[in-house]
């Protein structure tokens, strides 16, 4: 097969798809993992797909960028500060509860240090150290293994296998994108996995995600909104993105924003 029809069938998948693996292209387009990365190359410095670990998106469609903690935690401020308090309130004293890596659930887990005799499992750097802060001593915090990502996670085999042994209360779930078919969302497939250990561990789920979230789509799924059973976000989720949310999880949360002063401060 010449590059060119290997080029238009990648991009036939994207349309179709709105994400590939370069594994999933090697079966089908029956050539080398090197080659399907060229072709990748190809067509990336051609602007016509965004490449993302372990496979590619179609620009313009998709979100597969992975801006680092830095980066996000300047993002919607005062939605995610909103969303953090609201979500607090469901977590109740003596549980075991989960927090995933993300800027959302590391405003959250500032309000969660102050809840009593909570045993927090993370894999998140960020969230494990507001809880060092914060110096309880009847908090317990389990900070799994794993190789750091972009955002502060720590993720892969080692963070997996120390998950699958926990029995979590609440976890609460931060994600790169939301939309009705695909579900939660990363563009880490690594994360994803480890994201996809905590669901499987916890009873109850608590998604934290601000508007901007929705109508997103990484190339890796954690989890479908059926799996949901509190959705939290902020003023700005739109009617439509609720009730398509509502269709499946038990409870929509809307945390309403504190208004800005008269000087612009939030």
């Amino acid at each position: 097969m010449l590059a060119v029809q290997r080029h238009k069938l990648i991009i036939e998948e994207l349309r179709r798809l709105g994400a590939v693996r370069v594994s999933d292209l090697t079966e089908l387009l029956a050539v080398s993992e090197m080659t399907v990365r060229r072709d990748l190359d190809s067509l990336a410095a051609d602007g016509l797909l965004e490449k993302v670990h372990g496979g590619a998106t179609l620009r313009g469609h998709l979100s597969a960028d992975e801006p680092g903690f830095e980066a996000k935690s300047h993002r919607q401020l005062r939605e995610k500060e909103a969303i953090a308090q609201a979500a607090a309130r469901l977590a109740e004293p003596g549980q075991s509860i989960g927090l995933t890596a993300g800027t959302t659930t590391w405003r959250l887990a500032h309000h969660l240090a102050q809840v009593p005799e909570l045993t927090v499992v993370t894999n998140s750097l960020q969230v494990a150290s507001v809880f060092h802060r914060a110096a309880r001593p009847d908090c317990t915090v389990v900070l799994t293994g794993g190789v750091r990502t972009p955002s502060d996670a720590l993720v892969g085999p080692l963070a997996v296998s120390a998950i699958r042994s926990l029995h979590l209360d609440l976890l609460f779930l931060g994600v790169h994108g939301v939309t009705a078919d695909a579900g939660l969302t990363t563009p880490n497939l690594l994360e994803a996995e480890t994201d996809r250990a905590l669901v499987a561990a916890s009873a109850r789920r608590a998604v934290v995600a601000d508007h901007t979230k929705w109508g997103v789509r990484g190339l890796s799924k954690i989890a479908g909104l059926e799996d949901v059973h509190v959705f939290v976000s902020d003023s700005g989720l739109g009617d439509d993105a609720r009730a398509a949310i509502g269709e499946h999880a038990e409870r929509v949360v809307i945390a309403p924003l504190r208004r800005r002063n008269a000087n612009g401060g939030g």
